[in-house]
């Protein structure tokens, strides 16, 4: 075989993979949105969420630093103990 027909023996085998994945994804597609139709169809019906008591709201807290100081701090503390500092 001369290079010539190597080259084209390639770039028709590389057309073809390229179609044949081409193929499959649009084939991939098209089950993926007949199954969703199927399933809003037959499963339509939404579920209803459980009724909870009502949780008495907490104040919000203002500045984040103050939420996570104790995080930090514990943090820092457990990383002195590990490096026996």
């Amino acid at each position: 075989m001369t290079n010539a027909e190597l080259f084209s023996e390639g770039v028709n085998l590389m057309i073809s993979g390229m179609g044949f994945v081409m193929l499959f994804l649009f084939i991939l597609i098209y089950a993926i949105a007949l199954m969703s139709k199927l399933i809003n169809q037959y499963f339509s019906k939404p579920i209803p969420a459980p009724v909870s008591k009502p949780q008495v709201a907490t104040p919000p807290i203002q500045d984040d630093l103050e939420r996570l100081r104790p995080v930090i701090v514990a943090t820092i503390a457990h990383h002195r103990r590990k490096q026996g500092l």
